[in-house]
């Protein structure tokens, strides 16, 4: 109560967290690993389910499939925008299936996996370890700025590590398993190590690393995404804490924060910084798929936004946009899941939030 009252202000801005022990520290520190592992997990889990959608949104962000709309006749497009890119979502999935077979809604999987699996457990490593480093050099004190730097620090250090990975599951999820038609994209890699090697021959190894710079912008995604994930958190627990102080249930009153709850917050938390920030997914797939006719079309961050927007508009920005939200959300509260449930199973939650 006494909490409450001092933070009256900012309800949903500041949490004090009590003093811990030195047993206690000792005990969270030892258990930090488990960020490690529960973000892997997490990754994995969502990463799997939400693959075919997966795998629609890189073609829908990709020039050969920005083109095939332009043709697309005026009576096969929907009136509503929105309703369109939920038509389009599905066509492509039925169309992957029909032509390229079930297999093909899992393109690109198994570079994914191998991308999710360490980006999700570096990113809720350095977030989870660094926000209780924050949290005891604040005096217990946790803040919105404390969940800022520490979503910054863990975004750019996970894009950093992992750019190669993504950039070779891009491809191969850009080139078609089937010839049928002009637009697909010839078979050139036969396997992702195939990607790598070819790719490392031919245009160097420094491009491994395009659209490098637009996962950097990324970051401000991430980062959306755990401070509000946090303010959400904290806001539904003051709130349920306060129902209960209202309704005289005082043995409740400082009870811990419900599934319902952290899963919601996960969900608004993602459909937010999607929204935000989700031309650089666009940005960044340009930047990574393969040249054009032997010629690189997108050479960096500003050209490619401006190429994209002279030649296609500001609509193809948003390219793929409902198939993104329509797989992160649900991804993202898969993820939160599995990564608050062995947190909260394995002892390494030691604080209510």
């Amino acid at each position: 109560m006494d909490v409450m009252t001092a933070n009256k202000k900012f309800p949903a801005q500041t949490s004090v967290i009590p003093q811990s022990s030195n047993s206690t520290r000792r005990q969270e520190t030892n258990k930090a690993w488990l960020h490690l592992v529960a973000g892997g997990i997490g990754g994995m889990i969502g990463a799997t389910v939400t693959s075919p959608l997966d795998v629609v949104k890189t073609r829908l962000q990709s020039t050969y499939y920005q083109s095939n709309m332009k043709s697309m006749p005026i009576s096969g497009r929907a009136a509503i925008p929105i309703l369109g890119h939920f038509v389009q979502t599905g066509k492509i999935l039925i169309n992957v299936y029909n032509i390229e077979g079930w297999k093909a809604l899992f393109k690109g999987l198994g570079p994914n996996l191998v991308g999710v699996i360490p980006a999700r457990s570096i990113n809720f490593f350095t977030y989870g370890n660094g926000k209780r480093i924050l949290t005891d050099f604040n005096g217990g004190q946790e803040t919105s700025w404390i969940h800022l730097i520490a979503a910054l620090t863990a975004g750019i250090t996970t894009s950093t590590l992992t750019n190669p990975i993504w950039l070779v599951k891009t491809r191969m999820q850009l080139q078609s398993s089937s010839n049928t038609k002009s637009l697909q994209v010839p078979i050139k890699y036969k396997n992702s190590f195939d990607c790598l090697k070819k790719i490392i021959r031919e245009e160097g190894p420094r491009a491994l690393y395009k659209g490098l710079s637009a996962s950097y912008l990324g970051v401000t995604e991430s980062t959306i995404q755990w401070v509000t994930y946090e303010y959400f958190k904290l806001a539904f627990a003051e709130k349920r804490e306060s129902k209960h102080i209202e309704s005289g249930n005082l043995m409740h009153s400082n009870s811990k924060l419900q599934w319902s709850d952290k899963l919601t917050a996960a969900a608004l938390a993602k459909l937010i910084a999607a929204g935000i920030s989700y031309p650089h997914e666009v940005i960044r797939t340009r930047m990574r798929q393969l040249p054009e006719n032997g010629k690189v079309k997108y050479k960096g961050l500003i050209q490619c936004s401006k190429t994209i927007l002279q030649e296609e508009g500001i609509a193809a920005m948003y390219g793929g946009l409902t198939a993104h939200l329509i797989r992160v959300v649900p991804n993202a509260i898969i993820m939160f899941f599995c990564y608050e449930a062995i947190l909260h199973y394995g002892g390494a939650n030691k604080i209510n939030k």
